[in-house]
């Protein structure tokens, strides 16, 4: 600081009075009355105001700010290309563990007698779940019994009938013939005294007796004709009874089958293998057919569906494998695409979009592709339907347009 002060004072006073020269005519009329080392320091202070005051006039440099802005760019061109560049993983978070639950629910109508299982319980295939009062339905059974044990007698009976008559139709036929002998003889009997009666050696009286004895003969063969023919008759008549018999025996045996199983649908049980849940149903209520009691999720064979948006799907097939991250647990299993859907979620909508009336906005559809989880992972048993998960399937950015076009079987599905 010392060198620079001398500096300073060491510099003529015409170059101070050309660069600044209404500063320096100033200060000349104030140095006539101040002192000498007074006036040494005040001009030192003015020349460094003076270089900071030349030092903010000067042209500052522009590579400061091409260097920014290069840098800018650089940021702005990394950023699109991470946006926009292919990735062979694509990836959600609208996904969900699902599966396909059993409804528990009773095929007859009574009150439950008892409920052994609660909710969260683990039951096997097999299990009952629930019991309902079998006491109308074991009298319904003795019923259906009785009448099958009826119409068992009744066919025998009729049975019977039917074997016996063919040799009731056999007596009639000797019947018949026994009755044309007879009526043959009577003819002859009537021919011969007819012809003694009109040569007058036979009596009148023999003569009316065997015309007499004729039509007698002849009313007998036709009583056993019409015997014959209604034995005949009766035999149709007795097949169409043991037909007609039966028919209600296997009525009656459709209703005892039907008494059985209504006595075996008193015991509810399990469809599958699974874990109880959503139990409603109480001991003594009275449930109809269809009431649900219970659902019976099978764990074992959950899977993910994940809703991805219609542009990921470029490059997604069957086969194709997914890692699966399970926000709850925090952990990471595998999976694997079983293919791609056959519509997006809006197709199956209840109330489907109408896009032919009004204005249009285009809206970038979701399909729901299924994800089964592979299996032999202990970690697995930890998913719980409704659990959030994100999935990310691994495509390896396959050419499924470039492959469809040289196929003519369908790449995405079968």
């Amino acid at each position: 600081m010392a060198n620079d002060i001398a500096e300073l004072e060491m510099r003529p006073a015409e170059a101070m009075s050309n660069e600044k020269p209404d500063l320096a005519r100033m200060r000349e009329n104030d140095d006539e009355s101040r002192p000498k080392d007074v006036l040494s320091h005040d001009r030192v202070e003015q020349e460094i105001d003076e270089l900071q005051i030349d030092e903010l006039l000067a042209p500052r440099p522009r590579w400061p700010l091409l260097l920014v802005g290069l840098l800018v760019t650089i940021f702005a061109a990394i950023v699109l290309f991470i946006i926009f560049r292919p990735r062979p993983d694509v990836r959600t978070s609208d996904a969900y563990v699902m599966v396909h639950y059993a409804t528990i629910a009773p095929r007859i109508s009574g009150q439950i007698a008892t409920v052994p299982v609660d909710d969260n319980n683990v039951v096997k295939t097999g299990q009952v779940l629930a019991t309902l009062d079998p006491h109308d339905n074991e009298t319904a059974l003795e019923s259906a019994e009785a009448a099958v044990m009826r119409d068992k007698s009744q066919l025998d009976e009729v049975s019977t009938t039917v074997l016996r008559q063919p040799s009731i139709i056999k007596e009639q036929q000797a019947a018949v013939a026994s009755a044309r002998a007879k009526l043959a003889f009577a003819q002859d009997n009537a021919r011969r005294f007819g012809n003694l009666a009109t040569t007058g050696a036979g009596s009148m009286q023999e003569h009316q007796q065997a015309d007499t004895t004729l039509a007698q003969d002849q009313a007998a063969l036709d009583g056993v004709e019409a015997s014959l023919d209604a034995a005949n008759r009766q035999l149709d008549v007795l097949r169409a009874r043991r037909s007609a018999t039966e028919a209600a025996l296997k009525a009656d045996d459709a209703q005892l089958a039907q008494a059985r199983l209504n006595l075996s649908y008193t015991q509810i049980t399990a469809p599958i293998d699974g874990m109880v849940g959503e139990r409603s149903v109480q001991v003594g209520n009275y449930v109809s057919p269809g009431t649900t009691l219970m659902t019976v999720v099978p764990l074992d064979q959950v899977y993910i569906e994940a809703n991805y948006r219609e542009v990921d799907l470029r490059h997604v097939r069957g086969g194709q494998s997914v890692t699966i991250h399970v926000d709850a647990y925090d952990i990471d299993l595998n999976g694997m695409v079983v293919n791609v859907p056959a519509a997006s979620g809006a197709a199956f909508a209840p109330i489907a979009p109408n896009n032919a009336t009004g204005n249009f906005t285009k809206i970038v559809q979701r399909l729901p592709v299924k994800i089964v989880v592979t299996p032999g992972q202990p970690l697995a048993k930890l998913l719980r339907v409704g659990l959030s998960v994100e999935t990310t399937i691994h495509t390896g950015l396959e050419d499924i347009v470039g492959e469809q076009r040289r196929s003519s079987d369908r790449v995405t599905g079968h």
